[in-house]
């Protein structure tokens, strides 16, 4: 299994620039957002639509991942999963199904999300670098994306960084609005969400929808055929419908510095692909279309290099945000840390590694003595020198399990056997 550590930005445009996008106006029977057509020099990116403006804010990076919250207090109930149709499948399709078929029995599944953030204050009525273009401070950025209906009564699976920008400070939408494959919108409010899995579950107030059958990624061949239907480049191409085979199977893939397991394909996944399925031949949900390698990066030349996240691991992440809000087992060290870069290291005389800014009271970190200023230079004995690296290391234990760390304290080095606390729903 091969590791690729490539540089995907999960929010774009589609050009590799940050473009100011105003708030659409709402038409009659659906929503939109346009893209140039011209804007297709892309970098390795995550399929979402988005335009906002990014802005550099150096802050210090917090270890305990960000977790789930609803918009509502009703996505504080635990819900049945197991009701879910995509983690009971009562009639597992056997028939190997034509293209034509595969769309007439998913495509009223497929839905489009369009999700509006709220301009941060300190952003309005600034200036872009591409055209030099100013942003009226009442518009505020709107992405697209797409998303899979997996309950009759209206619970929806998408990518988290649809509807949750963690690249540029915005977070979680102020609005998500669902576009039904009837034309009809529905406000949809957030069940639960994981930026490091990627994935959202929504729910809006609707009746009789059409579930997709979801198959097991795990029964996946090299080679087979797969469909992907989605909304590239915004809701104006809703339901497009490419075809391509399995690539690649269990591809580890570093997507801003979080691994994940991921289905390679070839079939044509662009900005606005993220949140929709990828189907194997029995009009089963076998993924959940995410990112892509684009036609440029560096100076190789790349075509037909997308990625899915597995359905067998979507249907367990599904269950935990449906039931707890969170995804369990996730471990964290109860710490708030910066690097201590080679240039930092030589102006103050401190060893290259991570520097703990702040421990969280009664977390793992605290309850064996590491302490603000302390500097972990190893984990497991293996030697870091950034917090995505400790990240790196910590995320191949669970919780509940010991991890070594070695730092430096007051100039001298000790180690010590800590045991990582789990991420719950009230964790910061």
């Amino acid at each position: 299994m091969n590791e690729y550590n490539f540089n995907i930005e999960e929010i774009e445009d589609g050009s590799g620039n940050m473009l100011p996008t105003p708030a659409p106006k709402k038409p009659t029977k659906h929503i939109g957002l346009k893209i140039a057509a011209s804007l297709m020099a892309m970098a390795f990116v995550s399929a979402g639509s988005i335009g906002i403006y990014s802005q550099i804010i150096d802050k210090p990076q917090n270890n305990n991942t960000q977790l789930s919250e609803s918009v509502s207090e009703s996505s504080n109930q635990a819900v049945k999963a197991e009701n879910m149709g995509m983690l009971n499948n009562e009639n597992d399709s056997t028939k190997v199904l034509d293209t034509e078929e595969i769309v007439e029995k998913v495509l009223p599944s497929v839905v489009g999300i369009e999700s509006e953030f709220s301009m941060p204050e300190e952003y309005q009525n600034s200036f872009f670098g591409f055209g030099m273009m100013q942003q009226e401070q009442q518009q505020n950025p709107v992405g697209t994306g797409t998303g899979v209906v997996i309950s009759q009564d209206g619970y929806i699976v998408t990518n988290a960084h649809v509807i949750y920008d963690s690249e540029h400070g915005y977070g979680l939408a102020s609005k998500i609005s669902v576009l039904l494959n009837d034309n009809s919108t529905n406000e949809a409010e957030v069940i639960g969400y994981d930026v490091d899995c990627d994935l959202a579950v929504l729910k809006i107030e609707a009746e009789n929808l059409t579930a997709a059958e979801f198959g097991s990624s795990d029964e996946l061949r090299l080679g087979e055929s797969v469909t992907a239907i989605g909304n590239p480049l915004g809701f104006d191409l809703m339901n497009t419908v490419t075809k391509g085979i399995v690539s690649g199977l269990n591809r580890s893939i570093t997507i801003n510095d979080k691994s994940m397991n991921l289905i390679q394909t070839d079939a044509a996944i662009n900005s606005g692909n993220s949140g929709g399925p990828l189907i194997n031949k029995y009009g089963q949900v076998i993924g959940i279309n995410s990112s892509k390698l684009s036609s440029t990066y560096g100076s190789a030349s790349i075509e037909g290099i997308g990625f899915a996240i597995p359905s067998d691991e979507t249907t367990a992440i599904v269950k935990d945000l449906m039931e707890f809000g969170y995804v369990t087992g996730k471990p964290q060290l109860g710490i708030t840390c910066q690097n201590v870069t080679e240039t930092i290291s030589q102006m103050y005389n401190m060893p290259v590694g991570v520097y703990i800014v702040e421990v969280t009271p009664d977390g793992a970190a605290d309850k064996v003595g590491l302490k603000s200023g302390d500097i972990l230079i190893k984990a497991d004995g293996k030697e870091i020198t950034t917090s995505d690296e400790l990240n790196a290391q910590k995320n191949l234990h669970k919780a509940g399990e010991e991890m070594e760390l070695t730092f430096v304290r007051n100039g001298e080095e000790h180690t010590t056997t800590i045991t990582l606390d789990e991420i719950t729903k009230t964790a910061d």
